[in-house]
């Protein structure tokens, strides 16, 4: 599909399958593949690194200012920095995790990581961007438009597959982060009235790639 230009905006609760099935989209469609979630996790995770409080809205935003977040957008090889340190590893631990929601909910942070997300879709030919509100804020006119969800219980196994760490703490801690991420103020994890639901409960990773790969060219061919 090289000579297809799109940009696939796929939102969702965490534990859903985002990442994994992006990502293997974007290499479907020879496509770039943009992880909104790790450009948030980058930045809590500088904002710890420089002692902030977390209810700190100025101090996080001085962070967000000064940090420089470089990252890649290659499928087969994601990654992220800040200040030229790598931080792939340290961002999915579970300090960073239990921090992100707050630091996400900052106003300014949105407005300056949106802007950032922004830019690298318009310099992409085509991209497959992933995050909770990619749809409805970062980009509203995306070829298409998917929310992906699933079970609590199904989301919740994946994840402490994921992490090795207990099933019932791991489905607490995704729920406490669905709340905090659909009832924040600014940009709240939603669905776009035009997207596609699809629930991976019962479904393979091959077989949601392909029915997003189905919609999006026969909406391309339309």
């Amino acid at each position: 599909m090289a000579e297809l230009r799109c940009v696939v905006a796929v939102d969702g609760p965490s534990g859903s399958g985002k990442s994994t099935v992006s990502r293997r989209l974007a290499r479907r469609l020879d496509a770039r593949y943009l992880d909104t979630g790790a450009m948030y996790r980058a930045l809590t995770w500088a904002v710890l690194q420089a002692g902030v409080d977390l209810t700190d809205p100025d101090g996080i935003a001085k962070v967000a200012v000064d940090c420089e977040l470089l990252i890649t957008t290659d499928p087969e090889h994601p990654s992220i920095s800040v200040n030229g340190e790598n931080v792939d590893a340290p961002i999915r631990g579970g300090e960073v995790t239990a921090a992100v929601s707050a630091v996400s909910a900052v106003p300014f942070v949105r407005q300056v990581l949106t802007a950032r997300q922004r830019a690298i879709i318009e310099e992409s030919d085509r991209i497959v961007v992933e995050g909770r509100d990619i749809g409805t804020v970062v980009a509203p006119d995306a070829d298409l438009k998917v929310f992906l969800t699933a079970s609590s219980a199904e989301r919740a196994r994946r994840r402490s597959a994921e992490t090795a760490g207990d099933h019932a703490a791991t489905e607490a801690d995704l729920a406490r982060r669905d709340h905090l991420d659909s009832t924040r103020k600014v940009n709240p994890l939603q669905q776009a009235a035009d997207a596609v639901v699809l629930d991976s409960t019962e479904l393979g990773i091959d077989e949601v790639v392909s029915e997003l790969y189905r919609l999006l060219t026969t909406r391309k061919a339309a």
